[in-house]
């Protein structure tokens, strides 16, 4: 990193939160930041491959740094108050030379030599229960809890024993990669819908700024459909990998040379510690709806787990949707960090707001007003309303980091996509065709109505609703699609481990609970593939078929069998054979 500058509050002194030492930074020289106001899935594919740069092996999980400076064991043993542990296994020709470890991780199969194995209690089963296959991989150390620490000192490891080992891991990790996030700008987003999209947008932004550095930089990004190391794209498994994970990519960043990455923060992760050790520069939230019920006891407990990123210990700044019940909770007072608001409905207490919102079927221009009078031309790449208020979310984010306001809006701009929402699939096909990855109430109704805006003719909608997740959203989400498509198809998602026809029937209950005078026409077909040929048959000239819920997904989870399944190549290959060989509609 060779451009360092404070971070902080307009004047240039640190922000609540902050450290002492100069933080990261994009900018080519003196910018004014906005203002800081002081009112406060997985997806369903195997564990993915890494194979490392000039290495010769292959290995499971995230990738690693190639280069990391050894920490002393008895370091790490201090760090979490743990005794000395002993030097090493009894009869090995090093025993007596002090343990060096080079790495951490939580899953045994991807243990490298001179890694922290941590064995964490799991639902079913407990980690320690793997320790011998860590063993063999060349763990140097365990680290466990009380219950596992007998099975871990079976191996002759060294064993780090501690109260609660998930919630010390991503300090270990932190200390044992050398802390990669300092150098870092880092920018997360939380919220129920939109994370994936404004992740990308902040991303192009950053590009766009990076860019007009006289020494470049790359950027990275991190989230549900893929982690991004400048150009080197990585499957993800989860919108926030596990905090072993996320500080290994973090070292992998910077030592490829990225100065900055937009990351997804899930609800998950805040309280499952995955991002421990992180601070970020900027924390965004997006909005909150029903999400998740089957992890959070209740909105309550969701809105709590999203506010841990606006604390001291997660972030330095705040952006926060201003249009959003828990996002005006948060500029109330119920963030400890500086806020900065933004409104894409033109809320005239926001400091940043959209004004001028022209809607089309591939994006949308709108009017940016900010501070001391700024005003600029900005548009969303991705159509849709809802997008308007990611776009403004992604560009306040950038000139919160110290970012040029029309740089972060021409980035924003450039954006080409994002895989998976409102992606547009063109096949020749006279009408317009998108999937998109909503997989709940209020974002099926936001798509489905921003579709109806730019549709002349029939909107004709695809959905199911998955397994062994939140059940009370199944009727609601049913009865939306039917009163808001002029077709809907009701079709299975990942029905895992539930009988599809079970989540099939509490769906279309839904939807018949819809007046008939307002509903469309109701299909039901369980094979995915063959309700989107279905939707597809009804469209004409001037239509939209949209194929809903899965979006980026490459898999379909039926009865714990994982088999390829896109929703785009399949909404493709219908679309091609129904130009072929053309079918009389069924209008209804």
């Amino acid at each position: 990193m060779t451009t360092i500058t404070p971070d902080g509050t307009p004047d240039g002194t640190p922000a609540p939160g902050n450290c002492s030492p100069p933080r990261p930074s994009l900018r080519p020289g003196p910018v004014v930041p906005g203002t800081l106001t002081a009112v406060s899935h997985a997806d369903q594919s195997p564990k993915p491959q890494h194979a490392e740069k000039g290495g010769s092996g292959t290995y499971p999980g995230a990738p690693r740094p190639e280069r990391v400076r050894p920490t002393p064991l008895a370091d790490l043993a201090e760090q979490l108050g743990c005794p000395a542990p002993d030097a090493g296994r009894p009869g090995a020709a090093d025993a007596a030379r002090p343990v060096m470890v080079t790495g951490i991780t939580h899953d045994s199969r991807a243990v490298r030599p001179g890694d922290v194995y941590a064995a964490l209690p799991g639902a079913r089963l407990h980690g320690a229960d793997f320790v011998a296959q860590a063993a063999d991989l060349g763990a140097a150390a365990v680290l466990t809890d009380p219950s596992g620490a007998e099975r871990a000192a079976a191996t002759g490891l060294p064993v780090l024993v501690v109260d609660n080992p998930r919630a010390r891991m991503g300090a270990l990790a932190v200390s044992i990669y050398g802390a990669p996030g300092e150098d870092l700008l880092q920018i997360g987003i939380t919220g129920t819908s939109g994370k994936t999209t404004t992740a990308y947008l902040i991303e192009g932004g950053l590009r766009a700024a990076a860019a007009k550095l006289p020494d470049g930089g790359l950027t990275g990004l991190i989230g549900t459909v893929e982690t991004r190391i400048g150009d080197e794209r990585i499957k993800s498994e989860r919108t926030t990998p596990e905090a072993t994970d996320l500080q290994a990519l973090f070292a992998v960043m910077r030592e490829r040379g990225v100065r900055a990455l937009a990351m997804e923060v899930s609800s998950h992760a805040l309280v499952l510690g995955r991002v421990d050790g992180c601070v970020f520069d900027v924390a965004i939230f997006n909005n909150l709806s029903p999400e998740h019920m089957e992890f959070h006891s209740g909105m309550e407990d969701y809105f709590q787990a999203k506010a841990q990123l606006f604390t001291k210990a997660r972030s330095r700044a705040g952006v926060v949707n201003l249009d959003d019940e828990y996002g005006k909770r948060l500029a109330e007072g119920e963030s400890e960090v500086p806020v900065t608001t933004f409104s894409a409905e033109g809320h005239p207490d926001a400091d940043w707001r959209a004004a001028d919102v022209e809607v089309g079927t591939l994006g949308s221009t709108f009017t940016v007003h900010g501070p001391d009078g700024v005003t600029l031309r900005a548009a969303s790449p991705i159509a849709g309303p809802f997008n308007v208020a990611n776009a403004l979310a992604a560009i306040v984010s950038l000139v919160v980091a110290g970012i040029d306001a029309q740089t972060a809006a021409d980035g924003v701009a450039a954006v080409p996509g994002v895989p998976g929402r409102l992606e547009r699939i063109d096949a020749g096909q006279p009408y317009l065709a998108v999937v998109d990855y909503a997989h709940k109430t209020d974002a099926v109704e936001s798509v489905l109505r921003a579709l109806r805006k730019v549709t002349d003719g029939k909107l004709h909608a695809v959905l199911g609703c998955g397994g062994d997740r939140d059940p009370h959203k199944r009727a609601p989400m049913g009865a939306a699609v039917a009163r808001l498509a002029d077709t809907a198809v009701l079709t299975s998602d990942n029905p895992r481990g539930e009988d599809p026809l079970a989540i099939l029937a509490t769906m279309l209950a839904g939807a018949a609970e819809v007046p008939i005078h307002e509903r469309g026409t109701v299909l039901v077909e369980e094979e995915r593939a063959v309700a989107i040929a279905a939707a597809v048959a009804r469209a004409e000239p001037g239509d939209t078929v949209i194929v809903a819920g899965k979006g980026h997904e490459q898999g379909q989870d039926i009865a714990g069998v994982v088999r390829p399944f896109d929703d785009r190549q399949v909404l493709r290959e219908a679309i091609e054979a129904s130009l072929k060989s053309p079918q009389p509609n069924h209008q209804g």
